[in-house]
């Protein structure tokens, strides 16, 4: 290829001017000084005049026309460019969740074994990316890249009874906590090409964000691990092989600790086939492996997570194999839209606080939802069915329950189910953007829990674009827990299987038609029916108000 430095193109004569060829009638001194070339300084600078302009100089300050923090020109050479991105991301939250009272009460008629059931918190969480890369990324994988993202958490959180944001009651119901930490360190190497397609085989190395697939139901986590990634048949085919060295994570922020190694492995691969049976569906096979390995962790509240914790009689450190395979799809069939999602999971525990004793695993999850769009509109409706476990003596674990999760699925900001972080007995019943109702002590920080009661949700929703900029949704949902051995037996009393009608409504407004600048809004509850009343000794709605304001440079 010729270098843009070298590049040259013929002088567009200046009106009026004689054309190219009508210098063979001037003064031979003449001729020879008349410019018939004029050099450009690469093709990334090149900025044609009007009426023919396409593109805009921009300045540095610039995010959407040509700017060198953005990549539009290298910063080394030809081929070495920098990415600068910025992100401010403002959660504040507001709900009504059932909360223990704890051994000091803050107000008075609190003194049952629920409280006052008010939380707000507010979360800010700044993060700034630098990366650089090398390659002609216009056809072509990039050669090389190396990315760092720092991230700051500020976050307030107010409950109104003691002993729910510390152990300690001497700290009140009020906590402010920051943190900092990389959530990004990594390392990409493109290896080889397997075609003149540019099939490819990468391999990524560091902290880096992964989701293992399309909803997040069993794996989506940023953490420590290499990746073997590539694709084949001019892209039909992609392909991850990947470990994960699981981290620590702080409690409050959920960012990542690099000083703290958490004692688990991940191992999993998976394999996506686009145009699968149909044009426009993707299916996916896959393979997890989780061996959570037996340790001792008090969180930074002072809250025993793994080891000896507050769920079970006698509950010890133990060792966690689990293996899950996999098959789910995501796409259309004709003007339907379907994503849908089967997981079986089997392996061994060697102790669970619940069943107070070793077990072995067997638990299944399905999804699935279909909708259609039209015009300005879209109709859904989805279910999922995570299975429970029928009797907390017989050594099986029969409910399901994922690695880390971090699920969008029936509604998502939208659902109090999958919003709220609601906890019972040193367990919690569901947890943050989370479906499974799996009695572990934490999502990021607790072990799995195969001996939970499992869920079964019927949902239905509407999405509409009213203008470019602003989207609307509205969703609802039937809960019901699967089987309550294990949660009868936790709380020691009979529970019943209905949980709630749960439905809430959602704003999506972006202001200049781009990501840059994206305001949420969301407002959900949850009516309670036999088994949550049964559970928090409440007839009353539940509900939540959910904002986030996310700026991006």
């Amino acid at each position: 290829m010729i270098s843009a430095l070298t590049l040259s193109v013929q002088a567009k004569p200046e009106t009026g001017s004689p054309a190219p060829d009508s210098t063979k009638k001037m003064p031979r001194a003449i001729a020879d000084k008349t410019p018939h070339f004029q050099l450009l300084p690469d093709r990334w600078r090149d900025v044609q005049p009007p009426p023919y302009q396409l593109n805009v100089q921009g300045n540095i300050w610039d995010p959407y026309n040509r700017n060198i923090l953005k990549g539009d020109y290298p910063i080394i050479g030809q081929d070495i460019f920098f990415i600068f991105t910025g992100k401010t991301n403002t959660i504040i939250e507001t709900a009504a969740v059932p909360t223990p009272s704890g051994i000091s009460t803050t107000n008075p008629n609190s003194s049952g074994f629920f409280g006052k059931s008010g939380r707000s918190m507010v979360r800010e969480n700044i993060s700034l990316s630098f990366e650089f890369y090398k390659g002609n990324t216009a056809y072509k994988p990039r050669d090389i890249e190396i990315k760092v993202t720092t991230a700051l958490n500020l976050n307030y959180a107010n409950v109104i009874e003691n002993n729910n944001l510390n152990t300690d009651p001497g700290q009140g119901p009020l906590r402010y906590d920051s943190f900092l930490a990389f959530q990004e360190l990594l390392v990409e190497k493109h290896l080889f090409d397997l075609s003149d397609n540019y099939d490819f085989v990468s391999v990524k190395a560091g902290i880096q964000p992964f989701n293992s697939d399309f909803r997040g139901l069993i794996f989506h986590d940023t953490n420590l691990g290499v990746r073997l990634l590539g694709s084949l048949a001019s892209n039909r085919y992609q392909y991850n092989f990947a470990y994960f060295r699981m981290l620590e994570k702080d409690t409050n922020s959920e960012l990542n600790m690099i000083t703290r190694n958490r004692n688990q492995d991940v191992f999993l691969l998976n394999l996506y086939r686009q145009d699968f049976l149909t044009l426009g569906y993707t299916g996916q096979l896959s393979f997890h492996y989780n061996h959570d390995k037996p340790s001792t962790y008090v969180d930074d509240n002072g809250v025993p997570v793994r080891g000896r914790t507050r769920v079970g009689v006698n509950s010890q450190p133990h060792d966690i194999k689990s293996y899950y395979l996999g098959w789910a799809g995501d796409g259309h069939w004709g003007r339907f839209n379907v994503s849908h999602a089967f997981y079986q999971v089997f392996g061994r525990d060697s102790y669970n606080p619940i069943a107070d004793g070793p077990i072995s695993i067997n638990a299944q999850l399905a999804t699935f939802e279909l909708s259609v769009d039209q015009n300005w509109m879209r109709f859904r409706t989805s279910a999922l069915y995570a299975s429970g476990d029928r009797n907390i003596f017989d050594n099986k674990g029969q409910g399901f329950d994922s690695i880390v999760d971090n699920s969008f699925f029936a509604g998502g900001s939208v659902s109090y189910w999958n919003t709220q972080n609601i906890g019972i007995f040193g367990a919690t019943l569901t947890g943050k953007a989370s479906m499974l109702p799996n009695l572990r002590t934490s999502k990021l920080e607790g072990q799995s829990n195969f001996v939970n009661q499992g869920l079964f949700l019927l949902n239905a929703g509407w999405e509409g674009d009213f203008t470019p900029k602003a989207r609307m949704i509205l969703n609802a949902s039937y809960v019901r827990f699967a089987n309550v051995s294990s949660i009868s037996s936790l709380v020691n009393q009979q529970i019943r299987n209905a949980v709630g009608i749960d439905y809430g409504i959602g704003l999506q407004y972006r202001p200049f038609l781009n990501n840059n600048a994206k305001f949420i809004l969301s407002v959900s509850a949850l009516t309670p029916l036999a088994g949550f009343t049964d559970l928090f000794e409440t007839r009353m709605t539940q509900a939540a108000f959910f904002s986030d304001f996310i700026f991006t440079f």
